[in-house]
């Protein structure tokens, strides 16, 4: 086994319909997607247009760029890598193309984009693409189902409902009924904690806003879902895996208010409600193939200017307002950036860096991002010799020590030969993993994965898939189809100090009174990143893209712009919990507890 590399929403994997229980328990187009029609603001700056900095080039910059140029700003991206799309993107193996085909494709983590997300969908349908209608929109594929793993036990296939027409009205009766239904028909729990779990999803689906945001904030989804007081494969299913293989955050930590929303948010995309569509979805090429490359195109069409390899250093401030951006590029030499307006996309661990005391001095809300927690989460790929499809979606290998999510990925390229366009032509497939927990030993070392070397953690993780795969006396993954791996770059291990330059912010409770809004209170400087605070809640592609709305439309009200502002689409919430939340408003006031919470 060796990485074929001398150097360098993944993220949410949440399951669907069928996989409710895992979630709770959780060129020249032939056709082009049409821009929207852009109203130019007033006249400022060169070519007689505002200027604004855009810093940072992942998926909030680019999306932030894109609104702004259709509104007629003159923008320029500063991205510190060497490429464009952040942690979204896609990436080469380095040596590994032969014979005229395309180097490996390597990635951060596989990507993901269920059908709840709505801001992002829309920024994919306006990107146009050769031949697509719906410009990248139309590259996004639909997975059929989702599979729990389990190490020593039978694993569960959970298929996904096809979409129709959208689900009848629920009453509590009923979704008690259905959630308690679809436990008993794939997890195989005590029926008592499978009853409480439906009643404790209740509680949350009719807790008002305010309770959502003063108490369950501040609970951890471990204590809200009483996980302590159940069996081992209750806290297996739907306590830790929801957090740890998903969140990347602890369920004894994990706020209850983030690891809620999502699932309600993946409950009524499964039924159907005001969705864009299935509730699993990859792309149909890697994701510079299918996006990123395509995005970047377009936007150089718009007139926006990319210079990459750029760092922010700091931001100076004169009579209140950011006067430049001081960059350095990869041969270290230093540019200082003018702009009228600067929106800072970074992530927010590399953001705060940027903020000096003058610019906390000028807002001192920038502080609490200090607060703001991220940890690793982060991919490796291994390249097969056979086609290894394991199931039609993300295998959730839920009791391995490093919390490994999975998904075989030549099955959904079906415009792609992978011997004959990817590699040495001995390629076949591709399986993307994401490792979601560093810190805790694994089965073959003894080691963390930070502690072990490159080779090590290919091992490590190889190992604890064919533990949950190969252990029903069929062979899902041999030793003998593993042609290499590869390991995200980003990542720094096996000496006295591992480092990780592409973290993800995590979701302890309490986070969500430290995330800034998209308007700062420097007249010029605006944040998006999926640290914002948007009603998503967690750090996702669509969180950075929803932020990078805001941002916007805080710049465009600052600069007087009568341009359109950009639709936020919120997520879906379904109108027959309304009155139940209406009346838990007033027993919140009162300081009573939600009705349906019975202890």
């Amino acid at each position: 086994m060796g990485e074929r590399t001398d150097g360098s929403t993944r993220r949410v994997f949440l399951g669907g319909a069928g996989a409710l229980a895992a979630t709770a328990a959780l060129g020249t187009a032939t056709a082009q997607a049409a821009p929207r029609p852009v109203t130019v603001p007033g006249s400022r700056g060169r070519s007689g247009r505002r200027t604004v900095a855009v810093l940072g080039g992942g998926v909030a910059g680019l999306t932030a760029a894109h609104e702004l140029a259709e509104r007629g700003f003159h923008v320029s991206v500063y991205e510190r890598k060497s490429a464009l799309g952040g942690k979204a993107r896609s990436m080469d193996v380095p040596g590994s193309a032969k014979n005229g085909r395309r180097p490996l494709p390597g990635e951060h983590g596989f990507r993901f984009i269920p059908g709840f997300y709505r801001n992002l969908p829309d920024t994919l349908r306006r990107i146009p693409f050769p031949g697509n209608k719906n410009g990248c929109h139309d590259n996004l594929v639909a997975s059929t189902e989702v599979m729990l793993a389990r190490m020593g036990r039978e694993n569960i296939r959970l298929p996904f409902a096809t979409l129709g027409s959208a689900s009848p009205v629920l009453t509590p009766d009923d979704f008690l009924r259905a959630v308690t239904a679809l436990c008993e028909t794939f997890l195989r729990l005590p029926a008592h904690e499978i009853a409480y779990f439906a009643g404790r999803l209740l509680v949350w689906f009719t807790s008002c806003e305010r309770r959502r945001t003063e108490t369950w904030e501040r609970v951890p989804w471990f204590e809200f879902t009483r996980a302590a007081r159940m069996s081992e494969d209750y806290q297996r299913l739907l306590a830790v895996g929801i957090t740890r293989n998903i969140v990347a955050t602890k369920a004894e930590v994990a706020s209850t208010r983030t690891v809620a929303t999502c699932a309600e948010a993946f409950l009524f995309n499964a039924l159907g409600r005001d969705s864009d569509g299935e509730p699993d979805r990859v792309l149909n090429a890697p994701t510079n193939e299918a996006w990123i490359d395509p995005w970047v195109t377009h936007l150089r069409s718009l007139g926006v200017e990319f210079h990459t390899g750029w760092g922010v250093q700091d931001l100076r401030l004169d009579g209140g307002r950011i006067t430049e951006a001081l960059l350095q590029d990869a041969g270290g030499n230093r540019h200082p950036v003018a702009a009228d307006h600067f929106v800072s996309a970074m992530p927010v661990e590399h953001a705060r860096r940027t903020w000096n005391a003058e610019v906390r001095a000028a807002d001192p809300a920038l502080a609490r991002c200090d607060k703001l927690e991220t940890d690793w989460m982060t991919g490796i790929q291994f390249y097969l010799t056979e086609p290894t499809p394991i199931i039609h979606g993300h295998v959730n290998h839920i009791d391995t020590p490093w919390s490994l999510t999975a998904v075989s990925q030549a099955q959904y390229w079906a415009g792609r030969d992978f011997r004959a366009d990817y590699g040495d032509g001995a390629v076949a497939d591709c399986l993307s993993v994401d490792v979601s927990e560093w810190d805790k030993p694994g089965i073959l070392y003894g080691k963390t994965a930070k502690q072990c070397t490159r080779e090590e953690v290919a091992r490590e993780v190889w190992a604890q898939m064919k533990a949950g795969l190969n252990d029903t006396g069929r062979t899902v993954l041999s030793d003998a189809r593993l042609h290499s791996w590869f390991l995200d770059p980003a990542v720094e291990i096996g000496g006295p100090r591992p480092t990780n330059d592409e973290q993800l912010l995590i979701h302890p409770v309490g986070t969500w009174y430290n995330r800034p809004g998209a308007r700062t209170r420097i007249p010029n400087l605006f944040l998006c990143g999926d640290y914002v605070a948007v009603d998503i809640d967690l750090a996702t592609m669509e969180g950075a893209n929803a932020s990078a709305r805001a941002a916007v439309n805080a710049l465009l009200e600052e600069a007087g712009s009568p341009a359109e502002r950009c639709t936020i689409t919120p997520l879906y919430h379904a109108p027959e919990f309304e009155p139940f939340k209406r009346r838990d408003e007033v027993r919140h006031r009162l300081g009573l507890g939600n009705a349906f919470d019975l202890g």
